[in-house]
């Protein structure tokens, strides 16, 4: 009854069969049952995947507390990038069995080490930059400041930029890209906007609800927002949204044939 007491199940919930009980309340089972031996370390192995999203968000904050009531590591493996962030101190990104980084959620987010963790964690523009010399960037024919250094000067690398740290400006701004809109979608918290910029299609997420597409817009980008990566094995892979602004452009488009391009592939 302690370790029920522990994962709020009720007397009543314990006299229950388990497949009566609701998702939570037999996620909540399973964490008991582990609870019982005392183990030094609890593996959850994707423990929220088939809840609903509502449903999922309460489990995270009732596994958080939980945490937090116990002398216990928890390794909590999953895919979705929010609970990594959001339920973690340390932070492993793996690949194909290969760690990629360790950090906290912040450092992961913050600098990424290569374009792999910087794309699986969160949505990011990854573009090949050339770093002029310390502190100065040079991508999409604009030079930027940005607060990275130690660098060779001229040094072919990658710059990433998330899509909520651009802010949109009049074209011709200093230090800011020009691109012309190719796609809007409301999100409910935000608008997503792709944006054509010689041809790599950039991603900006903003409350802004007045831009349309065709409109040719400026990006302006601060000096924090751009954080500076080493070309990698998974340099040019990621953080072009060429192929996602591709098929919004099929999505709205009733008569493309989806069947024929599987086909295809």
């Amino acid at each position: 009854r302690a370790i029920a007491k522990k994962v709020d199940l009720s007397d009543e919930q314990l006299r229950k069969a388990v497949s009566q009980l609701s998702g939570g309340q037999q996620q909540r089972v399973a964490i008991a049952r582990a609870l019982v031996t005392e183990p030094a370390i609890i593996c959850l192995d994707e423990p929220l995947s088939n809840l609903d999203a509502k449903l999922r968000n309460q489990m995270r904050a009732e596994i958080i507390k939980l945490r937090e009531k116990i002398d216990t590591t928890f390794i909590y493996v999953t895919h979705d990038q929010e609970e990594a962030l959001t339920m973690s101190d340390t932070v492993v990104v793996m690949n194909n069995g290969h760690i990629q980084q360790i950090g906290s959620p912040i450092d992961i987010y913050n600098e990424p080490v290569n374009a792999f963790v910087a794309d699986f964690i969160g949505e990011s523009n990854i573009v090949d930059a050339i770093m002029l010399d310390d502190y100065l960037v040079t991508f999409g024919g604009v030079k930027f400041k940005c607060l990275d250094s130690g660098f060779e000067k001229n040094e072919f690398v990658e710059a990433v930029v998330r899509p909520e740290d651009i802010v949109i400006t009049e074209v011709g701004a200093q230090a800011s890209l020009t691109g012309t809109i190719t796609s809007v979608t409301f999100k409910g918290v935000h608008f997503e906007i792709l944006v054509d910029v010689g041809g790599f299609i950039w991603m900006i997420q903003t409350t802004q609800e007045h831009h349309k597409v065709g409109e040719t817009i400026g990006m302006y980008i601060e000096p924090d927002a751009i954080h500076i990566m080493k070309r990698s094995e998974y340099s040019g892979e990621f953080g072009d949204y060429s192929s996602f602004s591709d098929e919004m452009d099929h999505i709205s488009d009733a008569s493309y044939n989806w069947e024929e391009e599987e086909n295809e592939d």
